[in-house]
């Protein structure tokens, strides 16, 4: 797809959509640092409210220029060719005047129609991809909206009948020693209570969790033959059956299935000695059963520089790895980090150079 935006002599940069999330919380001001110190590599589009964002913009750093495009004008004319001086705009107007740290249910449906200018902007050729700012669930439940997550209404609203949560990072080096190879954590089952997790994993489940995993990063990351580790669900991957029969029964079962397949996926191995450096140096993924089994470790290696993906998608989509931290917007801007939004941005931007065309 052609989503760039050309620049008087300069080179084409690609289009992506980042929508700033709940008002009330960090995700405006980390979007706005983030696109404007990406603004010669990529052009960020921020879809939000064009005059809260040009209000907090001027607190941030009166050098920061943003310019407010109604959604209308784009949908008849397309985005206008902007240089990296400034940050386009998307203006989806708030109902309600935001108080940092306060949340307004008045103001749940607004940041809904942001995701939805966002895939509508995939859709029609404006965007390469969407980097997601942090929303608080609740407030769109509040506004009347059922709503689990942003990854269950990408996939609602692009008709995906399965997705694949996974986070990854760029761990640090040890010193002296080279940076060791990026850690991608996805997710068999996501935000499950602990006693669920067993009867929610299936042959055929993991066999699909699977399928998006290797299709993606072969299509997305440019990784010709992936690998993937696969956890065990139970302590010691089972012990042969004395510690659980998932291994036996489920687990193992699905992975030779993969295999018959053509993926290169390999286990089940002990989730509690897999994240090892001499295990992790050749696998592109590890595959977790659950959300508390592999997120702490990533989490651990690369918080503030993680990065969100949802596999399986038409389309390209991360977000950061934090919440709204609204404790945090309450004391003032200049405190959130926006690392992790950065790095949502430039793994977008990645993928969407690796990609094959999107439909």
């Amino acid at each position: 797809m052609s989503a760039t935006l050309h620049t008087g002599r300069s080179a084409l940069r690609p289009a992506i959509a980042v929508t700033v999330g709940e008002p009330a919380g960090i995700g405006p001001e980390i979007a706005i640092r983030a696109a404007w110190a990406r603004r010669h590599e990529v052009n960020c589009v921020l879809l939000g409210d064009a005059a809260f964002l040009a209000m907090t913009a001027s607190y941030i750093d009166p050098a920061i220029q943003l310019s407010a495009l109604s959604l209308q004008a784009v949908r008849n004319g397309g985005l206008p060719q902007f240089g990296p001086g400034r940050i386009s705009v998307i203006d989806v107007p708030l109902a309600a005047h935001v108080v940092p740290g306060k949340l307004d249910k008045e103001n749940g449906r607004s940041v809904l129609a942001t995701l939805d200018a966002a895939i509508e902007g995939v859709r029609a050729g404006w965007f390469a991809a969407v980097v997601t700012a942090p929303l608080q669930k609740s407030t769109i439940n509040d506004a009347g909206v059922p709503f689990s997550g942003h990854t269950e209404y990408f996939a609602d609203q692009t008709g995906t009948a399965q997705v694949v949560m996974m986070l990854a990072g760029q761990p640090p080096a040890p010193a002296g020693q080279p940076l060791p190879p990026p850690l991608r954590v996805a997710l068999a089952t996501t935000h499950l209570p602990l006693k669920d997790v067993a009867a929610a994993l299936t042959r055929d489940g993991l066999a699909r969790v699977l399928d998006i995993i290797a299709h993606d990063l072969r299509s997305k990351f440019g990784i010709a033959a992936p690998r993937i580790l696969v956890c065990g669900l139970n302590p010691h991957a089972g012990e042969g059956g004395y510690l659980g029969r998932e291994e036996i029964d489920v687990i193992a079962p699905a992975i030779a299935a993969a295999q018959a397949r053509g993926i290169d996926a390999r286990g089940p191995y002990p989730a509690d000695t897999l994240f090892q450096p001499k295990y992790l140096q050749d696998a592109d993924c590890v595959l977790a059963m659950y959300h508390d089994q592999g997120l702490p470790v990533l989490k651990y290696a690369t918080f503030g520089q993680g990065v969100n993906i949802t596999l399986g998608l038409p389309l390209i989509r991360t977000s950061v790895d934090h919440g709204t931290a609204l404790d945090l917007a309450a004391q003032g801007l200049g405190l959130a980090d926006c690392g992790s939004m950065a790095a949502a941005i430039d793994s977008a931007l990645a993928m969407a150079a690796s990609s094959s065309p999107l439909k």
